[in-house]
């Protein structure tokens, strides 16, 4: 069976280990503090004290930690070892730093997988965990059963930077969302209305986003603004009165001045009648 290297030993190291223990797969783990080891070696993983021997140990390293920074400093370590074998970084960043490691990778005579984790870590080892790969789509599938062991494994393309490109994006989804739903809540809670009440009105919100993404996304694709529902003139409404209501509150609306002024360059432009969707025109730098 293929044996496997995990680097990194923080919350989703130790749940990416334990999937591929679970899974029966030989497994060798590298921690730069040793003691984050102890679950996995109790469970049976190999501990190497270096990232060189960790790599060499395996057929494939996963390396999740903090950042490509700390990703290409551990292929650095690992020099020569690196040659002849597979590495997938499964560590968020932007897509440039993906075809950056990827180039280092190569350089060292190995071969490389960028990835995503999408899913928190107590879905890792179940088919609700979610990784995104890129890069040769021969490396991807002479190990995607390692991959499934870890969750639903799914590969977007040769390009190294597509799986960073859709973690940045849908990374962008969830913390806009999040910001939004906290910045709600301190609004409503500065006239009075308590998480508690506030919280199933909210959910109510969410419920209708799902087709107003679909036709979002239809609308863009297709770029066809017209035919609207919710014009960019009411939009801009909208947006001068909560954001009229965040200061009558005391509260920073920073987020939503942004937004306001992508919706007034929209105005400007000619498009007041479009459909919201033509606002995302106007983010482009």
């Amino acid at each position: 069976m293929t044996s496997v290297t995990v680097l990194g030993l923080g919350p989703m190291g130790q749940a990416l280990s334990g999937a591929l223990l679970d899974a029966n797969y030989r497994t060798t783990v590298w921690n730069r503090t040793e003691s984050k080891a102890d679950a996995a070696r109790a469970h049976g993983a190999v501990w190497q004290t270096t990232p060189a021997e960790a790599v060499a140990a395996s057929d494939i390293t996963l390396i999740n930690v903090v950042d490509h920074d700390v990703v290409d400093d551990l292929v650095s370590q690992a020099g020569a070892a690196v040659a002849g074998q597979v590495l997938v970084g499964l560590s968020s960043d932007t897509p440039d730093r993906a075809h950056d490691t990827a180039k280092r990778v190569a350089d060292l005579g190995g071969r490389y997988l960028d990835g995503a984790i999408m899913t928190p870590t107590q879905t890792i080892g179940t088919p609700s965990g979610s990784v995104l790969f890129a890069g040769p789509k021969g490396t991807f599938q002479t190990y995607r059963d390692v991959f499934a062991a870890l969750g639903t494994p799914t590969w977007l393309g040769e390009d190294y930077g597509r799986a960073a490109a859709f973690d940045m994006s849908l990374l962008d989804v969830f913390w806009t969302s999040v910001s939004g739903f906290l910045h709600a809540l301190t609004v409503a809670g500065s006239n009075g209305i308590t998480p508690e009440e506030f919280l199933p009105h909210a959910k109510g919100i969410v419920d209708i986003l799902g087709p107003i993404f679909d036709e979002f996304a239809e609308r863009i694709a297709n770029d066809r603004h017209d035919d609207s529902s919710a014009p960019v003139a009411s939009t801009a409404a909208s947006l001068r009165h909560l954001i009229g209501a965040s200061h009558d509150a005391g509260v920073d609306a920073g987020v939503l001045e942004v937004f306001r002024r992508y919706v007034d360059a929209t105005v400007a432009a000619g498009h007041s009648a479009d459909e919201v969707s033509r606002v995302a025109s106007a983010m482009l730098r």
